[in-house]
């Protein structure tokens, strides 16, 4: 197996070469045997192709396939979905969701057709519950005209707490976790590949966006770093075949954000002074600062300052 530089490098030359084809199509690049991701871009979710900034992928077993995540419109799914097919005939038994958020699930309504059991989090149903309005307001273009609720589709099969799951000849161990990035975080691993699809409770490159619980976060980053696996698909940024040295950048900013927003508390510090002073050193270490980065503090300010 590759070191982690080498196998960044190899990452970074397959990107250069995903980039230069996305005139011709959606691309997907076969990290492990049977497994198979699309890279998101770092951009906005304000910005043009904000429906493909997170990576999702699927897994292929001998009975049939696993898709995680299915991107930020049904123009990605479809996408995905055709990438399965060019792949694969094996029917499409599961599509799992990492967690709630819109760049991750409006792909779903894709894979209808094909029947499978939509697969989430506990917690997840409820979250659908309380964005489905938000994503029907602020992602329309998203979704197929005319948009409309059923298109955000509610999982029919919840996870407590883990869950196994058979593709023939493959079977994925599906964790679902405390609160941290959000309520609904869910990872998926692949046992013959040792892969594990963190969803957003790994960052890399793009600034990690706090809606769940900051301090809920460092536990799992903790814990994922324990985690005998050979590679690590994160949410967003390239791939790593080093999941402990992976989370220390993430795990930086965020005890950064905590410390500094406790300390911005203590003295006083209105939210506005918050926002321009905390974690201030980091900037430079990551993408989309300006965007992610005011939102996080105004999170924990809010969550802190009651307790």
């Amino acid at each position: 197996m590759p070191g982690p530089r080498l196998a960044l490098a190899l990452w970074l030359l397959g990107a250069a070469s995903q980039s230069s084809a996305n005139a011709s199509g959606f691309q997907i690049q076969q990290v492990a045997a049977g497994v198979f991701v699309h890279f998101g871009q770092p951009l906005d979710l304000d910005a043009p192709g904000h429906d493909d900034i997170a990576n999702i992928g699927f897994i292929v077993g001998s009975r049939c396939v696993a898709v995680i995540d299915t991107g930020g419109s049904v123009r990605v799914g479809r996408a995905l979905l055709s990438a399965i097919r060019q792949r694969t005939q094996q029917p499409i038994c599961y599509v799992i969701n990492t967690h709630v958020h819109v760049d991750h699930v409006l792909g779903d309504a894709a894979f209808t057709d094909s029947h499978p059991s939509f697969i989430g989090h506990a917690a997840l149903p409820d979250a659908i519950a309380r964005s489905r309005l938000y994503f029907l307001q602020h992602y329309p273009e998203d979704l197929d005209s005319p948009a409309s609720a059923q298109q955000i589709i509610t999982p029919d099969r919840r996870v407590q707490d883990r869950l196994e799951l058979d593709l023939g000849g493959r079977r994925l161990q599906l964790r679902a976790w405390p609160v941290a990035h959000t309520d609904c975080d869910l990872s998926v691993l692949d046992e013959s590949t040792r892969t594990l699809f963190t969803g957003d409770l790994l960052f890399r490159e793009r600034l990690p966006a706090v809606d769940g619980d900051v301090e809920g976060w460092l536990t799992v980053i903790d814990e994922l770093a324990r985690m005998p696996v050979k590679r690590a698909i994160p949410g967003h940024g390239p791939p790593t075949t080093d999941l402990g040295s992976a989370l220390v950048p993430e795990r930086r900013y965020l005890r950064a954000l905590l410390e500094g927003v406790r300390s911005a508390i203590d003295l006083g510090q209105s939210l506005p002074e918050a926002i321009d002073g905390v974690a201030a050193a980091e900037k430079s270490q990551w993408l989309l600062w300006d965007s992610t980065h005011p939102r996080n503090v105004t999170r924990v300010y809010q969550q802190l300052e009651w307790k």
